[in-house]
């Protein structure tokens, strides 16, 4: 089948409507946010966002100052703490060249803005471009584990296809337009298949009342 991503966007979104992504009362909320949900949910992802900024850590100068033992009590419902203290911590440091500024970090050209994401330890290509699509705002899709189990199953790739390779099948078949509501497509187009994903399109799927009715698995 030939991949159509532009259908399948009017079909999420005819179902599942907008999702006012991301899910983050600040800038700095949804960055440090991007690390925490790697490899967990975003429930648990948030509970650690809202501590952090109960207790007036959710600044850049604070997540530096933390001692570490501190800061790993209040990331462990993240799972996996100590590593994204480390990268927490890496980011805010990173922050500080840019005077803890995202209006300053967001000045640069979004390949350059990339490229400076991706040397911040524990920043990968999805985590960079989740800060572009969703801080920066920028025509960026982001592409997940989601991304790939879907596509994989709509017959439009190889489940071993290369993070860029999908990203550009999207960038490529989808007009950098605004949709329904003035919602940037990218940023849509992103959290719907992770809407879908949670609905029906799990790692063995529920295709009872699955929308996606031109999917392979659909009636299997």
């Amino acid at each position: 089948m030939k991949p159509d991503p532009q259908k399948l966007f009017k079909v999420l979104y005819g179902a599942y409507g907008p999702q006012h992504w991301w899910p983050a009362k600040s800038m700095e909320a949804m960055m440090v946010g991007v690390i925490l949900v790697q490899n967990t949910a975003w429930t648990q992802a948030a509970k650690v966002v809202d501590s952090l900024d109960a207790n007036n850590c959710l600044s850049w100068q604070a997540l530096r100052d933390i001692d570490d033992e501190t800061l790993w009590q209040w990331l462990r419902p993240a799972g996996y703490f100590r590593v994204k203290s480390r990268r927490i911590k890496a980011l805010a440091h990173f922050m500080a060249s840019y005077s803890d500024s995202v209006t300053e970090l967001f000045t640069l050209e979004t390949a350059d803005l990339r490229n400076q994401l991706l040397k911040v330890n524990g920043v990968g290509k999805e985590s960079a471009d989740s800060i572009i699509c969703y801080g920066a705002g920028r025509h960026v899709f982001v592409v997940d584990t989601y991304t790939r189990r879907l596509f994989t199953r709509l017959g439009w790739v190889d489940e071993k296809i290369g993070y860029d390779e999908l990203q550009h099948l999207v960038h490529s078949n989808i007009v950098k337009a605004k949709k329904p509501g003035g919602i940037e497509i990218f940023n849509e187009f992103h959290a719907l298949i992770v809407r879908h994903a949670k609905e029906h399109c799990h790692k063995r799927p529920s295709c009872n009342k699955c929308p996606v009715k031109f999917c392979l698995k659909v009636g299997i």
